[in-house]
């Protein structure tokens, strides 16, 4: 390990960060510059910041390991990805975010659904639910962090995650969004060139790519009995039809994930940075580009690593990552290992700062939404003060939410950094989305059907996840001790069956059936909403 070359490599990175970090906290002087980054954002720092926040380690430790145990299925996340992440998130909802988001001058995701539907309630119970909820998204980025960092210093990953979580406090709770918002422009590049380099440098390894593609496929047989039995049907096919592990890519992975960015809050909130739809319309090409090398680039290389391994060590991926702590194998190892085996010495620092970049992106993002939630949307509803007050809560609350991701982190078991991002995105989706979407595009939305789809989309993906799908409710045990039994249905398909696709859409029902049922909203309020939309 050449030491003097990795020290020049990150000082040069931390102090990048360390200056982007302090010009956020020069430019920040009220809460609109530290909740929305004053509404003057650049498309280009705008387009990145979303990309990064959307694409961390967890899509490249956690679905690239997924992609080595399963295969290139995961590749239609990256078409759902770019169609609904992008275009669609951009150019429909972005458009009609910034504009009521100005109108009715909301700085959170939160403050926007509760503004309107003049509903302190909405704004406080999300608000509560993104601070509660996201800390398992947040501690599976820090643990592909730790992970990465852990294997490429050969140092313990609790000191990795430790001082990891330590770095990303300082500049999230000093520079606010501005200094979030730097920061990830300037990550999200590092990301792309890194993982350009890594697509071209796996397919130069592994002979090019009709190769790489035409060996892979030529593994069909070698997919291990216990993956076989579930539905695996080689790295470059579907699973089987109807199959445990079909149910799994499909429900949790590509649509969980898939349409859960819609009603990502850290996402959201970008598109209240920037001051004219122009900037959006600028964006979305930036940010379609960087999602398909980000994402492709982490699914076409786990899956290929299984060649790698079988060529070097006659061992799949998932067999490479076997050591004591781990007697199966752990697929969020999986990337961190295939790099440090298979990449040049100083390609392996570069994307060391690669993968720091996109945890330190999307993970600050995650802080920063939980930060303003306890201080914007939870202290100032219920307290009813405003001004510096709320600043200080929310950079308690970012504090907060550090420690519990941190601690979250030091005793997940291995294999969840993909899980439990689908597990946040599939939450977020059934509660969020329904008002949100329907709130934007449909005026006879009211108060009382975004309560009813709030609550239903939140308090049936809870049940779902302690009572019907399996990965949770095994896992979590209340299950077993209420009824004796993991799972309160056991035949198929719906123990692998995702909440989302449960949950959803009778919150989409509820929120239409009681908003036709109650009273429409006032036309001076819905023409103050609408204005210029």
């Amino acid at each position: 390990m050449n030491i003097l070359l990795l020290n020049v490599i990150v000082l040069i990175y931390l102090l990048v960060i360390g200056y982007l970090g302090y010009k956020g906290w020069k430019g920040t002087s009220s809460a609109e510059d530290y909740m929305v980054g004053g509404r003057k954002i650049h498309p280009f720092v705008m387009a990145m910041s979303y990309g990064a926040t959307f694409i961390s380690t967890a899509a490249i430790v956690g679905f690239g390991g997924f992609s080595g145990l399963f295969g290139m299925s995961l590749l239609w996340l990256t078409f759902l990805n770019i169609f609904l992440g992008i275009f669609i998130a951009f150019v429909f909802f972005g458009k009609r975010t910034r504009k009521m988001g100005h109108n009715l001058n909301a700085l959170t995701f939160p403050e926007l659904l509760a503004k309107r539907f003049e509903s302190k309630f909405i704004q406080w119970f999300s608000g509560l639910l993104i601070f509660c909820a996201m800390p398992i998204y947040a501690a599976a980025v820090l643990i592909g962090a730790a992970r990465f960092i852990e294997t490429t210093l050969n140092i313990s990953f609790d000191v990795a995650l430790l001082v990891f979580s330590i770095i990303i406090a300082v500049y999230v709770v000093m520079g606010g969004l501005k200094g979030v918002m730097y920061t990830d422009a300037f990550q999200g590049t590092i990301m792309f060139f890194g993982m350009l380099f890594l697509l071209y440098m796996t397919y130069d390894i592994l002979g090019g790519v009709t190769t790489a593609h035409q060996a892979i496929s030529n593994m069909s047989g070698l997919v291990p009995a216990n993956l076989a039995s579930v539905g695996h049907a080689g790295w470059t096919s579907m699973p089987t039809f109807g199959s445990p592990m079909w149910w799994t890519i499909v429900s949790s992975i590509i649509l969980g994930v898939g349409i859960g960015v819609l009603a990502q809050p850290q996402l959201i909130v970008r598109f209240m940075t920037v001051k004219s739809n122009r900037e959006l319309n600028r964006a979305v090409l930036i940010g379609a580009v960087f999602i398909l090398i980000a994402t492709g680039t982490a699914y076409v290389v786990g899956t290929l690593s299984n060649v790698y391994f079988m060529n070097t060590e006659g061992v799949l991926s998932i067999g490479a990552t076997v050591s004591e702590a781990f007697p199966t194998g752990n697929s969020d190892s999986i990337m961190p290992l295939y790099i440090n085996k298979a990449m040049p010495e100083w390609f392996i620092y570069i994307f060391l700062v690669s993968l720091l970049a996109a945890a330190m992106s999307t993970i600050s993002s995650q802080f920063h939404a939980q930060g303003t939630s306890i201080g914007r949307d939870v202290y100032e509803t219920i307290c009813g003060k405003k001004g510096l007050n709320s600043v200080i809560i929310t950079r308690l609350g970012i504090i907060v939410a550090i420690v519990i991701a941190a601690i979250l982190g030091y005793i997940l078991p291995g294999g969840i950094v993909a899980r439990g991002t689908a597990l946040f995105f599939g939450l977020c989706s059934a509660a969020f989305l329904p008002a949100y979407a329907l709130g934007l595009f449909w005026k006879r939305t009211t108060k009382e059907g975004a309560i009813a789809g709030l609550l239903t989309g939140t308090f049936v993906s809870l049940f779902c996840l302690v009572f019907i799908h399996q990965a949770e409710s095994a896992a979590l045990g209340i299950s077993k001790m209420l009824i004796g039994r993991d799972v309160l249905i056991s035949a198929m398909p719906w123990p692998y069956v995702d909440p989302m696709v449960i949950s959803l859409p009778l919150a989409f029902i509820a929120t239409v059936i009681v908003s036709l049922l109650t009273k429409a909203p006032s036309k001076e309020h819905l023409k103050k909403c609408f204005k210029g939309i």
